[in-house]
């Protein structure tokens, strides 16, 4: 009877042991397919990404740092309109924070915030009004050669903020088009909000360039 009892009682370790080994290989085999969810949803986020948004960047950061060019020029002027300034100093408050973001963006997705041009790859610090340093595909994107942005540096008085609006709203026209691909293409939806922000922002901002400059 003894035998009996110490053989049911080992039989119920040698179960209980069973069960606990099951129930931590389950536990653990939870925790990791856990973390492999997570991982690849990490990941994930980080490729919902498209070359239309690589592009959107490449091309909206010199395209941004050019409108900040130009209003630094105006900004740097005596006798300027005070809502000529007022208008530069929101396009650089607006503009330089989302370079910033772009560039970002490049870094997490391995790609380089450097256009390329027909002379090469551009270099850091390089204006972008030297001759040559057109953006990627630039055609009719509102960019300003080298001559547009001598001309506005050479410009003074009114004559200086008449001719500021009517290159920025080019300026602006053209990052409305490269917005409206981003927002029509683009698969990074940070990428597409931006493009919203920036194609509704420039075009209101274009109605005010145009009722200061019929006023002027």
């Amino acid at each position: 009877m003894k035998k009996k009892s110490l053989a049911a009682g080992a039989a119920a370790v040698a179960a209980l042991v069973a069960l606990t080994a099951c129930s931590n290989s389950s536990n653990d085999q939870a925790t990791q397919t856990s973390s492999s969810a997570s991982v690849t949803a990490t990941t994930a986020a980080a490729d919902t990404h498209n070359q239309a948004d690589v592009t959107f960047a490449q091309q909206m950061i010199p395209h941004h740092a050019q409108a900040i060019e130009m209003s630094d020029v105006v900004l740097a002027k005596d006798g300027i309109d005070p809502r000529v300034t007022d208008l530069a100093n929101q396009i650089k408050a607006a503009q330089g924070p989302e370079i910033e973001e772009l560039q970002g963006w490049l870094t997490e997705w391995g790609q380089s915030s450097m256009p390329m041009s027909t002379s090469g790859m551009m270099t850091p610090g390089q204006s972008m009004s030297m001759p040559g340093m057109e953006m990627p595909g630039d055609s009719g994107m509102g960019m300003m050669s080298a001559e547009d942005m001598t001309a506005l540096q050479n410009a003074q008085g009114v004559d200086a903020s008449r001719l500021f609006l009517t290159q920025m709203i080019a300026h602006h026209q053209g990052a409305i088009a490269m917005a409206q691909t981003e927002i029509d293409s683009g698969q990074y939806p940070d990428a597409v909000a931006m493009a919203r922000t920036i194609a509704d922002t420039q075009q209101q901002e274009i109605v005010t360039m145009q009722n200061i400059l019929a006023s002027l």
